[in-house]
């Protein structure tokens, strides 16, 4: 069995009896058979092929389908390098950190919320310090207090082992 081709059918792959055509300037040629549409395609140097084929009869148009193909590539290609793939960046805090550390930190995570990337904000707690995790857990919201105009917290402050964690995404 030959493999299934995932485009329009063309010429002799048409199964109907009859189709609507439509030639290579857009103008409507009417119902004919299909024997002679692709006849009149030939005629022209092109290809019969068949845009909607659910409709009744269905409707074939004569062009170039190799130009077509190339054109609906360009298309497709076209809109898979619009479209942004969101990361997740992350950021690791200690309870103790510095100001200047932390203003650091902040200019960061600004930087990938303008380039549309989430941030996944993670306390790490040593030692002693998980005796005093309400310490991590007050940076992490002057954290989210100091980024509400331009991020929103899609997952609040939770611990998990011994890190909490905290995920917040560009507004």
């Amino acid at each position: 069995m030959p493999p299934k081709d995932d485009g329009p059918r063309v010429n002799d792959a048409i199964t109907s009896n009859t189709v609507l055509v439509i030639d290579d300037e857009g103008e409507k040629r009417g119902v004919m058979k299909t024997e002679a549409a692709i006849a009149l395609a030939e005629e022209a140097g092109l290809d019969l092929v068949e845009v909607s084929p659910n409709a009744e009869p269905p409707v074939c148009k004569i062009m170039d389908y190799g130009k077509y193909k190339y054109q609906a590539q360009k298309k497709a290609a076209e809109a898979r390098k619009k479209q942004k793939v969101i990361e997740v960046k992350e950021i690791k805090l200690r309870p103790g950190i510095d100001t200047h550390d932390y203003d650091v930190k902040m200019r960061a995570m600004k930087r990938f919320f303008d380039e549309g990337d989430k941030v996944k904000v993670t306390m790490r707690f040593r030692g002693r310090e998980m005796a005093h995790t309400e310490l991590g857990f007050d940076l992490l919201q002057k954290v989210k207090a100091d980024t509400e105009e331009i991020a929103k917290v899609e997952f609040e402050p939770k611990m998990e082992g011994r890190q909490m964690i905290m995920i917040l995404a560009p507004r």
